[in-house]
């Protein structure tokens, strides 16, 4: 019988993911921002309000520091910016630590 072994590899190729998923996550987020207003449908609203909860705690970090530019009905959101250098930052370096 043969066991399953996972190599360092194979954890860093998971954690990977894991951050790729999150940074997809992220870019709906912006995206969904976009749209001013969506269609009610209560499936798509599961998974609006799914995005916003994940993403949200994050990307509220990054708003204290980097506040929407701009005003009068147009604000530029410019904190999902930073948020995302700094996750592939972090994605790089947790990944290499693991990879060894």
């Amino acid at each position: 019988m043969t066991l399953l072994a996972l190599t360092r590899d194979d954890i860093a190729d998971y954690v990977s993911a894991v951050f790729l998923v999150y940074l997809i996550l992220i870019f709906a987020r912006i995206l969904l921002s976009w749209i001013p207003r969506i269609p009610y449908n209560p499936y798509l609203r599961a998974v609006v309000d799914f995005i916003h909860q994940v993403t949200d705690p994050y990307l509220n970090l990054f708003r204290r520091v980097l506040p929407p530019v701009g005003g009068r009905g147009f604000a530029l959101d410019l904190s999902p910016i930073l948020a995302v250098v700094l996750l592939l930052i972090v994605q790089a370096v947790v990944v290499g630590l693991i990879r060894g």
